[in-house]
C-alpha cells in the first residue's frame, strides 16, 4: 500500500511509517487545500525526497476549490511544480481535484504537452469530462469509497466506462468508508467492499478484479513493484 503524506514538513513522520513495514511505501506533496498554509514546495526539494527506496509517487497534489477557492492561483503554482518534479523524477503524479473540473483539465493537458509524465487521480469524484481527460492522457482512475455509496450512479457510470486496465481502488482511510461503515473511521480492509463494486461493474469475480488492480498499481508504481527489502531484513 501506499501512504500519503499532505504537508512536506511532516514528511519524516510517514516516512517512517514506510520505514516500519515492508509492505507500505509511501508519497509526499502539498494538499492542496493546505497550499496558502505551507512553504511553496521547490522541484529540487521533490526530487531530493525521492531519493528514498520507498518514496514511490509526488503529492497528493492538485486543485480544491469547494473548500479553498481562495487560493486558487497558489494551488495551480504548486500543482505546476508537482508536474515537474514528477517529469524529472518518472514517478507518478497523485492528484487531487474537487470542483475545479475546468481548471484541473487545461492544466494537465498544457504540462502533458509540455512533457510527458504519468498520473493517477486519486479518489476521482469529478465528472466524465475530466476523466475523459485523463484517459486520453494516460493517466489512472481511483475508485475509493465514494463509488460504493447509494447516490454515486454517475461516478460508477464513468468508472464502467473506463478501461479496467486504468482503475485502481483505494481507502483514503481515515476518510470516506463504504457502507456499511459509512460515517465510520476506514480501515485499510474496506478496500475490498470497494474493489466488490468494481468487480460488479466489469462483470469479474472478485479474484479477478483484484488481480487487474494488482496488475495496473505494479505498472503505474513501478518503483514500488520493483522494491525488495535489504537482506536480513525482517
Amino acid at each position: 500500500m501506499v501512504t500519503i503524506c499532505t504537508k512536506l514538513r511532516l514528511e519524516p513522520e510517514v516516512r517512517a511509517i514506510s520505514d516500519a513495514y515492508d509492505p507500505v511505501f509511501y508519497a509526499a506533496g502539498t494538499h492542496p487545500m493546505s497550499a496558502a498554509d505551507e512553504p511553496l514546495a521547490t522541484v529540487e526539494n521533490l526530487v531530493s525526497l525521492s531519493q528514498h527506496p520507498k518514496f514511490v509517487g509526488i503529492g497528493e497534489t492538485g486543485l480544491d476549490y469547494h473548500y479553498t477557492s481562495e487560493s486558487a492561483g497558489v494551488q495551480q503554482d504548486s500543482l505546476r511544480i508537482h508536474i515537474e518534479a514528477a517529469r524529472q523524477t518518472g514517478l507518478p503524479l497523485i492528484i487531487h481535484a474537487r470542483a475545479a473540473d475546468d481548471d484541473m483539465t487545461r492544466i494537465l493537458r498544457e504540462e502533458y504537452a509540455a512533457g510527458a509524465y504519468s498520473c493517477v487521480m486519486h479518489c476521482f469524484s469529478s465528472g466524465p469530462a475530466l476523466a475523459k481527460t485523463a484517459l486520453e492522457l494516460g493517466f489512472y482512475l481511483s475508485m475509493s469509497g465514494i463509488a460504493a455509496f447509494k447516490r454515486s450512479v454517475e461516478l460508477r457510470e464513468i468508472f464502467a466506462e473506463a478501461p479496467v486496465d486504468r482503475v485502481l481502488v483505494e481507502t483514503d482511510a481515515p476518510y470516506l468508508a463504504p457502507p456499511p461503515h459509512r460515517g465510520k473511521r476506514n480501515e485499510p480492509a474496506y478496500v475490498t467492499l470497494t474493489a466488490q463494486v468494481g468487480a460488479d461493474l466489469y462483470d469479474l469475480s472478485p479474484d479477478a478484479f483484484a488481480a487487474q488492480t494488482t496488475e495496473n498499481f505494479n505498472r503505474l508504481f513501478a518503483k514500488a513493484a520493483q522494491w525488495t527489502p535489504a537482506k536480513g531484513a525482517a
